[in-house]
Protein backbone atom coordinates (compact mmCIF):
# COMPACT_ATOMS: atom_id res chain seq x y z
CA UNK A 1 0.00 0.00 0.00
CA UNK A 2 1.12 3.58 -0.52
CA UNK A 3 0.61 6.62 1.87
CA UNK A 4 0.45 10.04 0.18
CA UNK A 5 0.48 12.90 2.66
CA UNK A 6 0.39 16.52 1.01
CA UNK A 7 0.43 19.78 3.20
CA UNK A 8 -1.18 22.80 1.56
CA UNK A 9 -0.24 26.67 2.99
CA UNK A 10 -2.38 29.26 1.85
CA UNK A 11 -2.07 32.51 0.99
CA UNK A 12 -3.57 35.55 3.34
CA UNK A 13 -6.22 36.07 0.55
CA UNK A 14 -6.79 34.74 -3.34
CA UNK A 15 -9.92 34.52 -5.47
CA UNK A 16 -11.63 37.34 -3.47
CA UNK A 17 -11.58 35.15 -0.20
CA UNK A 18 -9.62 34.88 3.24
CA UNK A 19 -6.90 32.45 3.73
CA UNK A 20 -9.58 30.78 6.27
CA UNK A 21 -12.21 30.60 3.24
CA UNK A 22 -10.18 29.07 0.87
CA UNK A 23 -8.99 26.50 3.18
CA UNK A 24 -12.52 25.38 3.75
CA UNK A 25 -13.06 25.26 0.86
CA UNK A 26 -10.09 23.45 -0.36
CA UNK A 27 -11.16 20.91 2.30
CA UNK A 28 -14.67 20.50 0.70
CA UNK A 29 -13.09 20.06 -2.51
CA UNK A 30 -10.72 17.36 -1.17
CA UNK A 31 -13.56 15.56 0.29
CA UNK A 32 -15.62 15.31 -2.83
CA UNK A 33 -12.80 13.22 -4.30
CA UNK A 34 -13.29 9.85 -2.63
CA UNK A 35 -16.49 9.32 -4.37
CA UNK A 36 -15.59 9.76 -7.98
CA UNK A 37 -11.83 8.05 -7.98
CA UNK A 38 -12.13 4.55 -7.14
CA UNK A 39 -8.55 4.11 -6.67
CA UNK A 40 -8.29 6.04 -3.30
CA UNK A 41 -8.53 3.61 -0.07
CA UNK A 42 -8.63 5.83 2.27
CA UNK A 43 -8.57 9.62 2.14
CA UNK A 44 -8.36 11.97 5.27
CA UNK A 45 -8.15 15.75 5.12
CA UNK A 46 -7.52 17.74 8.32
CA UNK A 47 -7.24 21.18 9.07
CA UNK A 48 -4.19 22.96 11.45
CA UNK A 49 -5.16 23.59 14.59
CA UNK A 50 -2.12 25.29 15.92
CA UNK A 51 -1.34 27.70 12.90
CA UNK A 52 1.20 30.34 13.56
CA UNK A 53 2.46 31.53 9.92
CA UNK A 54 4.82 28.93 9.45
CA UNK A 55 2.86 25.74 9.51
CA UNK A 56 1.27 24.52 6.85
CA UNK A 57 -2.57 25.00 7.10
CA UNK A 58 -4.41 21.61 5.84
CA UNK A 59 -3.07 18.38 5.35
CA UNK A 60 -4.24 14.88 3.15
CA UNK A 61 -3.37 11.57 3.97
CA UNK A 62 -4.55 9.08 1.00
CA UNK A 63 -3.86 5.64 0.49
CA UNK A 64 -3.84 3.39 -2.88
CA UNK A 65 -2.91 0.01 -3.35
CA UNK A 66 0.03 0.99 -5.09
CA UNK A 67 2.18 3.28 -7.67
CA UNK A 68 -0.28 2.99 -10.79
CA UNK A 69 -3.35 3.34 -8.40
CA UNK A 70 -1.91 6.67 -7.34
CA UNK A 71 -0.82 7.98 -10.80
CA UNK A 72 -4.91 7.14 -11.69
CA UNK A 73 -5.65 9.67 -8.76
CA UNK A 74 -3.08 12.16 -10.06
CA UNK A 75 -4.15 12.50 -13.52
CA UNK A 76 -7.66 12.24 -13.19
CA UNK A 77 -9.71 15.18 -14.12
CA UNK A 78 -11.76 15.86 -11.03
CA UNK A 79 -8.27 15.93 -9.19
CA UNK A 80 -6.53 17.98 -12.16
CA UNK A 81 -9.35 20.62 -11.60
CA UNK A 82 -9.00 20.64 -7.72
CA UNK A 83 -5.71 21.02 -8.38
CA UNK A 84 -6.00 24.37 -10.34
CA UNK A 85 -7.53 25.86 -7.36
CA UNK A 86 -4.89 24.37 -4.89
CA UNK A 87 -1.92 26.50 -7.29
CA UNK A 88 -4.03 29.38 -6.85
CA UNK A 89 -4.59 29.84 -3.57
CA UNK A 90 -2.05 28.60 -1.73
CA UNK A 91 1.91 29.91 -1.46
CA UNK A 92 3.45 26.18 -0.16
CA UNK A 93 3.14 22.18 -1.12
CA UNK A 94 4.90 19.54 0.16
CA UNK A 95 4.68 16.07 -0.23
CA UNK A 96 5.63 12.66 0.55
CA UNK A 97 4.83 9.00 -0.82
CA UNK A 98 5.97 5.96 0.76
CA UNK A 99 5.05 1.98 1.32
CA UNK A 100 3.05 1.32 4.04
Amino acid sequence: MIRHIVMFRFQESAQGRSREQNVALAKQKLEALPPVISQIRNFDVRLNCNFNGVNCDLALIADYDNLDDLEAYRVHPAHVAGGGFMKETTELRASVDYEV
